[in-house]
This record gives C-alpha cells, structure tokens and sequence, in this order.
C-alpha cells in the first residue's frame, strides 16, 4: 500500500511541476517555448490559463492530500498499534502471574489454617488422654 502511494505520489509532483511550467506568466514561461501561440489555439482563447489553473489546483490538493497520508503511514500509525497490543499483552501476564500468586497465597493459608486446626485439636486431644 505504501509503495503504491509513494509511486502515484512521484507520478503526481511530476505533473504537477509539468503543469506549472506550462503555464505561461509574465514573461512567456516555459509554455510559449513549446510553440508559444499553439497553445492559445489548442485550448482556445482564454480557455489554457483556466485549464492550466485548475490542473494546477487539482494536482496541488491531491500533492497535498498524499503528503498527509504518506506522513500519517510512515510515521507511528502501525507502530502505535503495535506498541499498544504489546503493552496491553504485558499487563495480561503481569495481572495473570499476579492472581496467580494471590491464589497460590490463599491456597497456602488455607493450608496452613488446616495444620493448626489439627494441631490444635490433636493438642486438645492429647491432655484429656493422659
């Protein structure tokens, strides 16, 4: 896709700089250099500089409209994405090992709890047996 964009792109600043050279200023441009008057002739009257204008327009905006998108691409859009996944994958094993450990620690104490109700009651047993 970047490729793609990036190609239209050269193709698009190539007509663009062709555009505006044909356009002919005050002093001829380079548009009077490829006949001069034929180009009165091909477009009509006034019609070259209205045609030339908006090419030039055209071409411009999509320029224009192409750089964003090429900057938005290539800067951070996929990365931040991936970034994003990778960090939120991270605070999943944080959060799991944690719960682990918090369930290992209840099993534990539970455990432990159990021990010291035997004991007690053993100990409970063992003076009334004497």
């Amino acid at each position: 896709m970047y490729t793609f964009i990036s190609i239209v792109y050269v193709f698009v600043c190539l007509f663009l700089i062709l555009v505006v050279l044909l356009q002919s200023g005050k002093g001829g441009g380079l548009g009077s250099a490829f006949g001069g008057g034929t180009s009165q002739q091909i477009f009509g009257g006034a019609g070259a500089g209205n045609l030339l204008t908006r090419l030039t327009a055209g071409f411009a905006f999509t320029f224009m409209a192409l750089s964003v998108w090429l900057a938005f691409l290539s800067s951070s859009g996929e990365q931040a994405l991936d970034r994003a996944v990778r960090e939120q994958a991270a605070a999943q094993e944080v959060a799991a090992e944690v719960e682990e450990e918090v369930e290992a620690e209840v099993v534990g104490s539970e455990v432990e709890a159990e021990i010291e109700a035997e004991e007690a009651a053993e100990e409970a047993e063992a003076p009334d047996s004497k």
